[in-house]
């Protein structure tokens, strides 16, 4: 079996398995838990217990159904939109997907708080004559959904390779001798960066031999506090008599 990480039609990422090799960029129809979508070969992965079964290569019918469910989609999100308003209901919508067998309409959007959606979503399955599902999503999956660029340059992780949004900590910035500052490490979603969560493992074995900071230590060169450390080169800078003097951790060990 071959292992694969797929795009969806919702712009969400997944992994598929199928028993022959296929080349990146070959779209395929997958079997979901929303039932059978349309997605494109990213790139090849490794097992996982999320996979799901690759259906078939996509034909040109099947192109041409995602083709027209995307129409259908993009009229349900104006719809959506205007029928929310007339209700009152203040809901930010993201996107809108209709799986391929046309079984199930996703709409997903932002709130600040909890909506009553019912009315809603009985008034849209009469238009579309699916089932309906409204998924509310926060501020990191609205950044996901809506994509753009990081602080680095880079289109954002999380639209272009995260299969999930995992819990980062302010602990995180912490760990790595971050400046607090939350220009410097919140990202667009106005949450901590999630590439911060990417090198705290290895920011964590560095500081095992490094002393902290403002802690008294003693030196070849006499007893001083620590002023400052260098994780990543392993030094740290210490304070003996009023004059700075830097340590390299591996010769003081």
């Amino acid at each position: 079996m071959f292992y694969y990480n797929i795009r969806l039609s919702d712009n969400n990422l997944t992994i598929g398995v199928y028993e022959k090799e296929i080349n990146n960029n070959t779209s395929v129809v997958i079997e979901t838990e929303r039932g059978m979508q349309y997605g494109k070969i990213i790139s090849v992965s490794k097992k996982s217990d999320k996979e799901n079964k690759i259906l078939r290569l996509a034909t040109s019918e099947d192109t041409d159904n995602y083709l027209a469910n995307l129409k259908i989609a993009k009229e349900a999100l104006i719809s959506a939109k205007k029928e929310a308003n007339n209700l009152n209901l203040k809901m930010n919508f993201i996107a809108a997907d209709l799986t391929l067998d046309k079984k199930q309409l996703l709409l997903i959007y932002y709130a600040e708080e909890r909506i009553d959606f019912r009315q809603l979503a009985k008034k849209l399955a009469s238009l579309y004559k699916t089932r309906i599902e409204l998924h509310q999503i926060g501020t990191r999956d609205k950044a996901k959904h809506i994509s753009g660029c990081g602080l680095c340059g880079e289109k954002l992780c999380c639209s272009r390779f995260l299969n999930q949004l995992n819990s980062v900590s302010m602990s995180m910035a912490k760990n790595q001798n971050l400046a607090l500052n939350p220009t410097k490490i919140n990202g667009v979603c106005g949450r901590l960066l999630c590439c911060l969560a990417y090198e705290d493992e290895n920011y964590s074995l560095c500081r095992k031999n490094l002393p902290k900071i403002n802690e008294v230590v003693k030196t070849e060169f006499g007893e001083g506090k620590v002023t400052n450390i260098d994780i990543l080169n392993q030094k740290y800078t210490v304070e003996i008599d009023g004059s700075p003097i830097e340590i390299e951790c591996n010769a003081n060990n």
